[in-house]
Formats: C-alpha cells, structure tokens, sequence
C-alpha cells in the first residue's frame, strides 16, 4: 500500500474518531449507522483502492456496486435493477479493465518478451501451500501458479545478474514474492476480483536488474515485497 493509501486509511479512523468522540460530548449527534451504513465497507475500501498501483479497476468496479447498493438502502433506487445490473456492471468494467491494461503496459509487454526466458523454472500449488528459497543460487525467472493454494518464492539473497521474468498466476490462492534490495521491480497486471500489490520502490540501484513480473489474480492475491 502507498503512502496516500495510507493517510486515506488513517483520514478515515480520524474522521470516525471525531464523530464518536463529539457525539459522547453531545456536541454533536451524527448516526454512524444510517440506511445503507454497511455499503460503506465496500465502497471505503474500493476507493482507496483506486489510488494504488495496481487493481484499479475492480477497485472501481466495486465503488460503482457499493454506490449502488447505498442508493437502493436510501430508496432512491430499486433493489431489482441493482441485481440485474452487478452483472454486467461486472463484465463491462473487467472487459475494459483487461483491455485498457494491455495498452497501458505495452512497453512492458515489450521488454517482457525481449528478455531471455531460457531456464524458467515451474511451481505450483494446488489446495496446498510451497516454498521457494532460491538463496546463493542463480535466479533466471519463474512460472508461478498458484489454485486454492499458496506459494512462496524467497529472492532475498538470490543471485540475479540481468533482466528475469516471473509469470505469476493466482487463482483462489496468494502468491508472494520476496526480492533483494539490488533490483528493480515493473508489473504488468490482470486482476479479476483480486489484488496484485507490488511494494517496491524502483531506482533501487542504478544500473540493476529489473525483475518482470506478469501478474493474473482471480479471487486471489499477489504481493511483490
């Protein structure tokens, strides 16, 4: 999470804070809890979601449901068109997500294909959770796929000489990949009801490797740290 995604989240608790603590006071008397209160743990969180690097679009898929939803809760919309809409609401804001994502990141889908994938190494996990520790070892690039299961690639103390790629697929699963401080990291990412996050600053070092790393989530997660 970024460091406005962070002041977002604390603006909110600070905001929520006052309110309760006025309203103790009785300075002031603002209900918390009006119609439609819980449509605010979608639409919070979707909104903050669309200032991070990533996700922005089912971030955004989910604000317009959790508005939606708010505005049925207060009557001024029919509960009925809100379900016959979420459908296509969903397909719609996925297929141009998808489609506006591959033009966004062509440069990257250039280097991605520009860089040596000789040597790739695969893993997987399915209905399970895996391992990877490649420290003191070569690193030239993986395929990481991970359904209803969980893996782990630890890059901390590898040894990454050039430019590598990493395919990661998560689908009801998590993946989280750990990299040393001498690369730089770029991501190319397809979220679908789930979340690719990548933590790493660029410009780490000058003149150091990038590590590539092709993302896809579906209901599931992706964390670069």
């Amino acid at each position: 999470m970024n460091k406005f995604s962070n002041f977002l989240w604390g603006l909110v608790l600070v905001v929520i804070g006052i309110i309760l603590g006025t309203n103790a006071l009785g300075l002031t008397d603002i209900n918390l809890f009006f119609r439609g209160w819980w449509t605010l743990f979608i639409i919070v969180p979707c909104f903050i979601g669309l200032f991070k690097q990533t996700g922005k679009w089912a971030s955004f898929i989910g604000l317009l449901i959790g508005i939606f939803l708010l505005l049925a809760a207060q009557g001024l919309v029919s509960f009925d068109v809100i379900l016959k809409l979420i459908v296509p609401i969903v397909l719609v804001g996925t297929g141009l997500g998808i489609m506006f994502n591959g033009i966004i990141t062509s440069s990257i889908n250039k280097k991605i294909k520009s860089v040596d994938k000789n040597g790739l190494e695969s893993y997987a996990a399915t209905f399970a959770e895996q391992k990877i520790d490649k420290s003191n070892e070569e690193f030239k690039g993986a395929n990481l796929d991970a359904v209803f299961g969980g893996i782990t690639l630890n890059l901390q103390k590898a040894i990454i000489s050039e430019d590598r790629v990493i395919n990661a697929s998560s689908i009801f699963g998590g993946i989280t990949i750990l990299v040393p401080n001498n690369v730089n990291v770029k991501v190319k990412s397809t979220p679908i009801f789930g979340g690719v996050e990548n933590k790493i600053a660029n410009n780490r070092a000058e003149n150091a490797p990038t590590i590539y790393v092709s993302a896809f989530s579906m209901f599931g997660g992706v964390n670069i740290k």
